[in-house]
Parts: structure tokens; sequence; C-alpha cells
């Protein structure tokens, strides 16, 4: 609808096209807040990651001070990121025999050339 167009005898659809329009713009609105909301980290305690990585909070304490995985600590508390945790635990995925079958092949012929 064309802004000069608005007169008295279609002022219902005017007003029609913007309740339209702001319905619309609320919708875009709600969902680039959910959209945040989901990209904000919110630390988890030990007792989350304990059932997240399927380990006893003993493993875990020992995997911290080893430093081997991703955490925060602030005072005495141990802080964590779901986000953090996921990543770490994909990157210790093993190699399935074909994996490792194509890297060899990869190498050996980029060694021949």
């Amino acid at each position: 609808m064309d802004i000069n167009e608005i007169s008295f005898e279609n002022l219902p659809k005017a007003v029609a096209h913007l309740v339209k329009e702001i319905t619309e713009i609320k919708i875009l609105i709600q969902n680039i807040q959910v959209f945040e909301s989901k990209e904000k980290s919110i630390p988890i305690g030990i007792e989350e990651v304990s059932r997240l990585i399927g380990k006893a909070k003993p493993t875990i304490y020992t995997l911290v001070r080893q430093r081997k995985i991703p955490c925060y600590k602030y005072g005495k508390k141990l802080y964590f990121f779901e986000e953090e945790l996921l990543e770490w635990i994909s990157k210790g995925k093993k190699k399935t025999i074909q994996e490792i079958e194509s890297e060899v092949l990869k190498y050996n012929h980029n060694r021949n050339k």
C-alpha cells in the first residue's frame, strides 16, 4: 500500500495494512530474541557436566586437574559451558579404519607426485 493512497475512504484498509505490518515486525523481533537467547552461554555446574558427559564427579575433577577438560574457576567453584564440552568430546573422535585407509592413500598419492 502506497502512503499517497491514504484517504478517508480507504482508511480502514490502511489501518488493516499497518496492523498486518506491525504483526510481522513483532514476529521478526521475537525470532531474533529467541535466536540471541540460544546464543548466550550459561555456565553449568559439575553435576550437569557429570550427566552430560557420563563421568563421575571425581573423574571430572581429575580431568580438570590434568587440564584435559575445558573449564573456568571463580573462587572455589568450577564452571563449564555445554558448547565447549560438546566440542571437546567431538575432538576425541576415533578414526574408522576406512578414514585411516583413505588418509594413507592420500598421503601416498601426494608423496608420489
